[in-house]
């Protein structure tokens, strides 16, 4: 059976759910094309991708790289800048939106493409974690359909194929433990850059393998979950799979238990987002469980890893705690890359800007302007704290 292909907006298209998403529609060219690519400066990729996928909008939140990609001569529509992605959101030239982008920039296009009503396949987490609640209530109003990227999120959604909701006793997302897990803790403060950038199994950015070094990733999935399959975080739990084979797991009120294998594949669970539920036969590595030899499985070291906690809490608490969350935690990890303060560090600031939180009259979250401010304060509140420290040493 003939179909028309599914005309994409892919929102990050050089980081690495960007390239791999377009690697599927490379290898499906009768199935998807990508009307929309919006990225963040990378310009000489972005020109790479124009010339292959011939985009008819094209929106770079660098006002330079965007002129640079308007004086290559290209075709299609260039915009830019903040305003320039949410323009390319609103465009509608598109069936699916793909939130790629890094951080808390991915919220307002996102957004803008649930107004509209669009599917949405996300796989900035961050969107959630901080927006989760208006995102949905704006979902029911607009008929969108918001579906998850992220493998452990792929692998819930497809466990609940066919499943009653009322039915879930517990969700289990699974972690790598990334690469310090059988570091000892004492050895935490010396961690360099160069040492949290080596993942065990997956090649991602910087900022979220980062995140998956300090299990922050795994705290902020927790918050996402909560949204995306409408359960309490107090059903929400985190099981280390070092393998990465399993890649989350729903168990039942029955006692039964299901679980989503699978290599450790982005585009398995992003090709699965754009035709859920079908399936597209590919030519990907198969999984050899015979091969694979022992899947191990052990609870999360909450101590090791202050984030995990930090992050749950905070989800507990809702609001505008996610917000202050994952500003601080955002302006710590580029702090940390940029050598400026050290690895255990970053649960610290963390930590501090919550209790600060906890000490203040926060207001209730009521409105997109309100996460917009809240996110300003807590990255401004974070970097003096830094630099006192700073001044302090």
């Amino acid at each position: 059976m003939p179909y028309a292909p599914l005309r994409i907006a892919l929102f990050g298209s050089t980081g690495s759910i960007g390239t791999n998403t377009l690697d599927v529609v490379r290898r499906n060219p009768d199935r998807f094309e990508i009307s929309v690519l919006a990225a963040n400066r990378n310009a000489a990729s972005v020109l790479d991708q124009i010339a292959e996928f011939r985009p008819t909008l094209v929106a770079l939140a660098d006002e330079e790289a965007a002129q640079t990609v308007r004086q290559a001569g290209s075709a299609c529509e260039v915009v830019a800048g903040e305003d320039g992605l949410s323009e390319a959101a609103r465009s509608g030239d598109y069936d699916v939106f793909i939130g790629a982008l890094v951080g808390f920039a991915g919220l307002r296009p996102t957004v803008e493409a649930v107004k509209l009503g669009k599917r949405i396949a996300l796989a900035n987490k961050e969107t959630l974690v901080v927006a989760g609640e208006l995102l949905f209530e704006l979902a029911r109003t607009s008929g969108s359909k918001i579906v998850p990227i992220d493998s452990e999120h792929s692998a819930i959604y497809q466990c609940l194929v066919g499943e009653d909701p009322e039915s879930i006793r517990r969700i289990i997302l699974t972690a790598s433990g990334g690469p310090f897990r059988t570091m000892p803790k004492e050895s935490f403060p010396s961690i360099a850059p160069e040492q949290a950038l080596r993942h065990p199994k997956w090649t991602m950015g910087r900022k979220i393998t980062i995140d998956s070094a300090t299990l922050m990733n795994k705290g902020l999935e927790i918050i996402e979950a909560k949204w995306l399959f409408d359960v309490p975080i107090a059903r929400i739990d985190v099981m280390v799979h070092p393998q990465s084979i399993v890649h989350s797991l729903v168990e039942f009120s029955d006692g039964s238990v299901k679980a989503q294998l699978g290599m450790p594949d982005m585009r398995l669970a992003i090709q699965y987002a754009l035709t859920a539920p079908e399936r597209l036969t590919t030519s990907y590595s198969m999984l050899d469980l015979a091969q694979m030899g022992p899947l191990e499985f052990f609870p999360p070291e909450y101590d090791k890893f202050p984030c995990l906690s930090l992050a749950r809490d905070a989800g507990e608490r809702g609001g505008l705690y996610p917000c202050i969350l994952n500003a601080a935690n955002e302006v710590a990890v580029e702090a940390f890359l940029s050598g400026r303060i050290g690895f255990t560090e970053i649960p610290e600031l963390i930590e501090c800007a919550l209790s600060d939180a906890a000490t203040a009259a926060l207001p209730p979250l009521s409105d997109l302007e309100g996460i917009y401010a809240c996110d300003r304060e807590t990255r401004s509140r974070t970097l003096e704290r830094m630099g006192k420290h700073a001044d302090a040493a």
